[in-house]
């Protein structure tokens, strides 16, 4: 098995210092897959969090005006620190989060992407000279650094959530305090530990963990902390952003889905099936972009269901790190207990179970992945977003009728669709309110595009050109008497 010692930092990074918590008091950080505790991390809180804000502030205002060119060199030395280490970093991704070893792979991977990706876009950052009105002045529009961010992350995907996020910030010019989730810490400390390797200087980056409530607290209370970047649940996105009105910071947020995935009758039902499997079954259902909704033209209904079921069963379940496994554990019990719920208000609601529907014989928080079929848009899946694996599938009849059912949610991160009709393309993206779309695709994430929801998914986009915007400051200077 590889070594991760190196990246098991059982410590909190503040202005450059590693350091425990003021109390000395940890939270054990436990292998899903095996129950074992694997380490300690500091349980911080809102001192803590005000000392790196402090470290924050001070760095910024020496790295904010430091040269382009020296911080793409930062960050292609970090993306290349995140490449040499992969196997390591992913290692340690599989035994806090417990995701499949290919899965943990892919996620190093992608956000190393991100950080070349915005070490390449901020030297794309233009200003504009507009004409002026009269021939006396000239009118600049530039763009500055928003000051230090507040990066706060979930546990799924406690790496590339956080590339996305320390990608545009340290490109920008940014100084950046983060908290990652108490479930899957040492992905983000490992950061840490590569940004000190690489030269980043002391308050740059710093890193925190314990309390959700004092270290996010801290954060929305500091006028300090300009900006706030957060991936999670939409119940704690509304609160932030409630909280973010008293010192009228920028925010962005990525929070809750629930992804339709639309099977026409015209589509090739096996790509479908391909792409269903990826869309569905990923971190073990455990994404923001993760298909929670199967809606399936009825002519394609039985086929469909009877190919789905026959890829789900083939699914291997298993310890992350060993070989062929596809499917590893949810994250804790209460994930199972929730997918559980889910399962028992759909069979008592006429929904069938093809296959799956308990837990697995493994234990733990092993939970087999399921297929219900007869889905009703009375079923709690139809509106809450499961977060397991767990494929819902109900029948529609037309185009009209399963884009209306689409919809019906608060939600509107992702949506699939698979068709062969190019017109029916291009309605669907008029009318389908969500903010990623993939025709014919059920892995459609990429750098190379923004990445954000609409409605109660979410405001402002990761990734893309659109990524780098949220953390810079637009400036207009008029220069007159010329």
């Amino acid at each position: 098995m590889t070594n991760y010692s190196k990246f098991l930092k059982e410590a909190n990074l503040t202005g450059g210092i590693w350091h425990s918590a003021d109390s000395n008091l940890n939270i054990p950080v436990t292998n899903p897959a095996t129950g074992d505790v694997i380490g300690h991390v500091p349980n911080c809180g809102t001192t803590e969090t005000e000392r790196a804000i402090q470290a924050a502030a001070t760095a910024f205002k020496t790295y904010s005006r430091t040269d382009v060119s020296y911080r793409v060199g930062l960050l292609r030395k970090l993306h290349d620190a995140l490449m040499d280490n992969q196997e390591s970093l992913a290692a340690l991704l599989t035994a806090e989060q417990g995701k499949p070893l290919f899965e943990a792979r892919g996620e190093i991977a992608i956000g190393a992407a991100y950080i070349l990706w915005f070490a390449e876009e901020i030297r794309r950052a233009k200003g504009e000279i507009v004409p002026a009105p009269t021939n006396d002045r000239r009118l600049l529009v530039t763009h500055h650094p928003v000051g230090v961010v507040g990066a706060i992350t979930p546990w799924n995907f406690p790496s590339s959530m956080l590339a996305r996020k320390l990608g545009p910030a340290l490109a920008a010019g940014c100084t950046v305090v983060a908290k990652p989730a108490t479930a899957t810490p040492y992905s983000a400390l490992a950061w840490g530990v590569l940004a000190q390797e690489v030269g980043f200087p002391a308050g740059v980056l710093n890193i925190m963990t314990g309390s959700a409530r004092e270290i996010g607290g801290a954060i929305m209370a500091s006028p300090d902390v300009r900006k706030v970047t957060f991936t999670g649940s939409t119940e704690v996105g509304k609160s932030l952003i409630r909280q973010s009105a008293d010192t009228v910071k920028k925010v962005s947020m990525e929070l809750g889905g629930n992804a339709p995935f639309i099977v026409f009758e015209d589509a090739d039902i096996d790509a479908a099936v391909e792409g269903a499997m990826v869309s569905k079954y990923r971190n073990m259902g455990q994404t923001c972009v993760c298909t929670n909704r199967f809606y399936v033209q009825e002519k394609v209904y039985d086929t469909f269901v009877e190919k789905l079921i026959v890829a789900t069963r083939a699914l291997k379940i298993g310890n992350g790190v060993d070989d062929g496994v596809t499917q590893g554990p949810l994250i804790d019990m209460a994930a199972v207990e929730k997918v559980e719920s889910f399962v028992a208000d759909s069979t008592s609601k006429g929904g069938e179970i093809a296959l799956g529907g308990k837990r697995h014989p493994k234990g733990a928080t092993f939970f087999e992945p399921t297929v219900i079929t007869n889905a009703s848009a009375d079923m709690d899946f139809a509106t809450d977003e499961i977060f397991g694996p767990i494929a819902a599938v109900f029948k529609f009849e037309n185009e009209d009728e399963v884009a209306s059912a689409a919809n019906a949610t608060e939600f509107g991160l992702a949506a699939y669709v698979y068709t062969r009709d190019v017109g029916r393309i291009f309605r669907l993206n008029d009318s389908l309110d969500y903010g990623l779309i993939g025709f014919n695709s059920g892995l459609i994430t990429t750098v190379e595009v923004p990445f954000g929801g609409l409605k109660e998914s979410g405001l402002g986009s990761e990734g893309g050109s659109q990524g780098l915007q949220d953390y810079l400051e637009t400036k207009y200077v008029c220069i007159a008497g010329i």
